[in-house]
């Protein structure tokens, strides 16, 4: 690429774009992903790049080993027939082997896309069918089975590799290939081309399609989103300046990778910066797995916050009672001087020594019992969040900024500043970017991060943009004072049977703010009042029951004790003391099945989908009304 007549900029070491209006834009003068990790590859050789928890025990994989895998694995789909332009799919959990794939098939010039590991046989063989997908990569024999179930509905794909022989020793199939027997096609194939795979790299072009993120499908099947080359580039390039970050930082990698969110920070950005990934072990060692890798920067969703909060209220129920006083004196101050903060309002001198006095014997002990004691920026994104949560963390001297971004627009779009945290608003929009709201107060958006079109669907591509080309986001919302703020989605919008327009969206999160609710519904469309669906917190309501011996046998049976009930009663009496009569929940009904993110009710980062349960629930619904 001539990247002569580019003006540029260096931050940290790295070079990038002055500008962002127009390509073509580039990192370190190379215009693609792979390119860019051939380069990181050569660069930082023996820095460890990713680190894995392999029986208790942390391992850590350098540059060399990123560029050692990746290159057997692209060598070896090369051999079986993988051609440049091809698509391929991976369906595992977080780990090392799902990057290596990712960069495999992307340095072939293939499309890569990934599957979350809850979707279904019948989810599975959609999105096979619907990418052309002809090499799909999995884990476990759970996600062999699923695939074996519908291997022969999907002809397309050559085979099936499988990342573990665990149980599988003796299993053969011929559509069925085990990543070992990858590697060992790949030696032969570099003995015989050696520069066979830096030539395929020097061959992609920054307007190839590189990966595909489908959508969530919350309604209708879901879309493959395709971001190319200079969609990526510049997504991580503006990161370079709205989320800096550099080498010597340590991230944690914890949320779906076939999630846009977490495909650009754990698989894109370290190619900028030069930082290292930490895959958590498992989902149900997520918080355990923060508390040992004590992260320097923190990308998550609301529900991740969420738990965190929940978690530390279960444990300060056990502190002793001068812990608890303690506790809430620090965090009162705290708080006062966070409120000014965010105004900018001058913070007065004996509340600053009383703020450091507490940051000295309180604050600095319970980031440390977070896993939060390094944390230099924590991002929430993906969802809306509850203001309250925010000034909390920021309270604890954890600085928890909200961003806003899509797959559409490679997750790229407004960003708050840590040093002028605006709660309740996503911040400013990213340089150099387009945004405009329509009559009907709908975000609209252009920029080079938005996306080229969804997968052989031309007519929804169309849809999803105005005759002028902003991209369409579905979302509401409002600029003031340079600032964006999210006030809903379109089709979620309540117009009650009174003509008031409401967005259930900022009730929701006073409602999840509780540490007795993990989430809610709120209902009220063509209807007298508002109602709302609530799924409790499981462990701190078990924790109150236990307190107040409360008998239950199960999860339905507490959500159906009449305590409990009261103890949300209250919580709803809390929130709607915050609310216009109009906006006020009148009634509610408990969700009494314990739902985890292998249910149909609950997306891939743990929010309630909106219309499946209005659906399923809509006897629930109509008992109230």
């Amino acid at each position: 690429m001539n990247v002569n007549n580019v003006r540029s900029q260096i931050i940290d070491g790295v070079e990038i774009n002055t500008h962002f209006d127009k390509g073509p834009f580039f990192i370190d003068g190379v215009d693609t992903i792979c390119s860019l990790f051939l380069q990181r590859c050569k660069q930082l050789q023996k820095k460890v790049v990713h680190r894995e928890k392999e029986l208790g025990i942390w391992k850590s994989y350098t540059w060399n080993d990123f560029y050692y895998n990746v290159r057997l694995i692209s060598l070896g789909l090369n051999e079986l027939g993988f051609l440049r332009g091809d698509k391929a799919s991976i369906l595992a959990e977080d780990c090392k082997e799902w990057i290596y794939a990712d960069f495999a098939i992307q340095c072939l010039g293939g499309v890569s896309t990934g599957v979350y590991t809850t979707d279904s046989s019948e989810q599975l063989l959609y999105q096979l069918t619907d990418s052309d997908s002809t090499f799909l990569f999995l884990d476990t024999d759970e996600q062999l089975d699923k695939y074996l179930t519908i291997a022969a509905d999907c002809p397309k794909v050559k085979k099936a590799i499988v990342f573990e022989r665990k149980d599988l020793f003796d299993f053969k199939h011929e559509k069925v290939i085990f990543l070992d027997e990858i590697y060992k096609i790949g030696e032969q194939a570099l003995k015989k081309k050696p520069d066979l795979f830096e030539t395929e790299i020097s061959k992609n072009k920054a307007s190839d399609v590189a990966i595909m993120v489908y959508t969530s499908g919350t309604t209708g099947h879901p879309k493959g989103v395709m971001l190319t080359n200079e969609n990526l580039i510049y997504a991580i390039s503006v990161g370079k300046v709205y989320l800096p970050s550099n080498e010597t930082d340590e991230l944690f990698c914890f949320l779906p990778l076939c999630h846009v969110y977490e495909r650009l920070t754990s698989c894109m950005k370290p190619l900028s910066d030069k930082s290292t990934i930490n895959f958590a072990e498992s989902m149900e060692t997520v918080f355990e797995d923060i508390r040992e890798v004590s992260p320097t920067l923190f990308y998550g969703v609301p529900r991740i916050y969420e738990k965190i909060n929940s978690n530390f209220n279960i444990a300060l129920s056990e502190a002793t009672n001068f812990s608890k006083f303690i506790y809430d004196r620090a965090l009162k101050t705290s708080l006062k001087r966070v409120e000014l903060k965010m105004k900018n309002k001058k913070i007065p001198i004996v509340l600053n020594i009383k703020f450091f006095m507490y940051e000295f014997f309180v604050f600095r002990n319970l980031r440390r019992m977070i896993g939060f004691d390094r944390v230099k920026r924590a991002v929430t994104g993906a969802a809306p969040i509850s203001p309250d949560l925010v000034k909390w963390f920021n309270a604890l001297g954890i600085p928890l900024i909200e961003g806003y971004g899509m797959s559409e627009t490679a997750t790229v779009m407004t960003m708050n500043d840590p040093e002028n945290n605006k709660v309740g608003t996503v911040g400013t929009w990213v340089p150099d970017a387009n945004v405009k709201i329509s009559p009907e107060g709908e975000i609209q958006w252009k920029s080079p991060a938005v996306f080229v079109g969804y997968y052989k669907d031309n007519k929804r591509t169309s849809e999803a943009f105005t005759k002028d080309g902003y991209f369409k986001t579905g979302d509401k919302g409002k600029i003031e004072n340079g600032l964006l703020s999210i006030t809903g989605r379109l089709k979620d919008i309540i117009i009650t049977a009174g003509g008031k327009n409401i967005s259930p969206a900022l009730i929701e999160n006073y409602l999840k703010f509780s540490k007795y609710i993990s989430d809610a519904i709120v209902i009220g469309d063509q209807r007298k009042y508002l109602t709302a669906l609530i799924l409790i917190d499981q462990e701190n309501v078990e924790k109150f029951a236990q307190q107040n011996r409360i008998q239950y046998s199960d999860f339905s049976s507490l959500c159906n004790t009449s305590e409990v009930k009261k103890l949300i009663a209250g919580e709803v009496d809390l929130v709607n003391l915050k609310l216009a009569r109009v906006e006020q929940v009148k009634k509610f009904r408990l969700i009494d099945m314990l739902l985890t993110a292998e249910d149909d009710e609950m997306t891939a980062t743990m929010k309630l989908r909106r219309s499946y349960c209005e659906t399923k629930y809509e006897d629930l619904i109509n008992s109230m009304y």
